[in-house]
């Protein structure tokens, strides 16, 4: 019990401080100036969509989830909007591109901590999980551009 204590207590520090520079992002205005310096160079919103990809999975390699939706979401939303994309599809797109960067080698997250788990290096984990990778690339990208994959439901 002491154990998972620690754990959350954890949790929650690193959740507070990426809250704290989600909200000092925000107060700077970033979020508009990154929208007025991508409607500059990006002219059509599956140019961003791809752009997007590309910048969530090196997020997502590189860090936690958690962390990544904190602080990344008060960025990401006014500017998809901008764009013309459903804020739902926007989080699916996001979710589904961080598990897939935290599962990519070289720093994927989900790697080292399997490694860990079975006693395997992590050479031989990526080479078996190279297929499931690509699966996980080619339905990424599927969500991605067939947003109504995502909204039919609504």
């Amino acid at each position: 019990m002491a154990e998972s204590m620690r754990m959350v207590g954890a949790i929650l520090l690193i959740l507070g401080a990426a809250l704290a520079l989600s909200n000092w992002l925000v107060d700077q205005e970033v979020p508009a100036r990154l929208f007025a310096l991508l409607q500059e160079h990006v002219e059509s919103a599956w140019v961003f969509l791809l752009l997007l990809n590309l910048f969530l999975l090196v997020v997502g390699m590189l860090l936690d989830i958690f962390s990544a939706v904190v602080i990344l979401t008060p960025l990401l939303l006014p500017i998809a909007a901008g764009f013309g994309i459903h804020p739902v599809h926007l989080g699916i797109v996001m979710l589904a591109n961080l598990q897939l960067g935290y599962f990519t080698p070289p720093v994927g997250m989900n790697l080292f901590i399997a490694s860990y788990r079975f006693g395997a290096p992590v050479t031989t984990l990526v080479r078996a999980c190279l297929p499931f990778l690509l699966v996980l690339g080619a339905a990424v990208a599927l969500i991605t551009w067939w947003p109504a994959l995502s909204l039919g439901l609504l």
